[in-house]
């Protein structure tokens, strides 16, 4: 079996300057990709619709926001527009990176790497998906409805992009909570057993980060700390069966004979 799998490598190798200049035509496509995303969002539905849609959580509660910089009204839906760009270009941009680091894994490593890579994306904007479909419309309410009538709410723009962007962080980390438990699980870090007795722990964990990173309202902690504890169940069950899929040929030879 080691001999099988030393030889997955066997052709592989390859001068180190032919490896960067393979990292530079990679890193090319992946810049083209997302710059091409960019220009087609330019066109359609242009930087300002891609901000006003950005915005339409906090609109839809009666808010206006003001810009208090000269060129803010430009450059803040360009970086809009550039952020979405990115987002939609981000599986071209990780395949680039696949394809540039997978002829150095065995088979083993490939089943290890390219799921978690997919998965943790897929999580990642789920959270954002979250944040902004369902979390947004209930603390803007939540906020506007413990203002004075006396205080006209009206947020500059590079304020509110800001805010967005550390929300949409947070609960995309938030939402990679079973990579981390199945990678803890895999890594032998700590063990399945151990990770279900610290069920109770990570509970009050959650709700911990979620009261520090989330602002000072019931509701935005309570959306991110209860999908992080759903989360953790979730790892859990996936642990079980990523780990007997992804061991190295020789130890599940060897773990087939200890069943048998």
């Amino acid at each position: 079996m080691a001999s099988n799998t030393e030889d997955e490598l066997a052709g592989t190798e390859q001068p180190f300057v032919s490896h960067l200049i393979e990292l530079r035509d990679r890193l090319l496509r992946a810049v083209m990709g997302v710059g091409i995303v960019f220009a087609a969002l330019c066109a359609w539905p242009g930087p300002r619709h891609l901000y006003d849609f950005l915005a339409k959580p906090l609109i839809d509660t009666g808010v206006h926001m003001i810009a208090v910089g000269v060129v803010s009204p430009f450059l803040i839906p360009i970086k809009v527009t550039v952020l979405i760009a990115f987002g939609l270009a981000l599986p071209w941009v990780l395949y680039q990176v696949w394809a540039f680091v997978a002829p150095g894994l065995y088979s083993h490593e490939k089943k290890l790497v390219l799921p978690l890579v997919i998965s943790s994306t897929i999580l990642f904007f789920c959270g954002v998906a979250f944040c902004y479909f369902f979390v947004f419309g209930q603390v803007f309410k939540f906020i506007q409805s413990f203002a004075p009538k006396s205080i006209t709410a009206a947020p500059d723009i590079e304020a509110y992009l800001g805010f967005v962007m550390s929300m949409f962080i947070a609960f995309g980390a938030a939402f990679e909570v079973p990579i981390v438990v199945v990678l803890l699980a895999r890594m032998g870090i700590v063990s399945i057993e151990k990770l279900k007795a610290f069920r109770g722990y990570f509970i009050v964990l959650a709700f911990v980060i979620a009261a520090v990173i989330t602002p000072p309202d019931v509701v935005s902690q309570l959306a991110l700390a209860i999908p992080m504890c759903l989360l953790y169940e979730v790892g859990l069950w996936a642990a079980k069966g990523f780990i007997k899929h992804t061991q190295p040929p020789d130890e599940a030879a060897s773990s087939d004979r200890a069943a048998g």
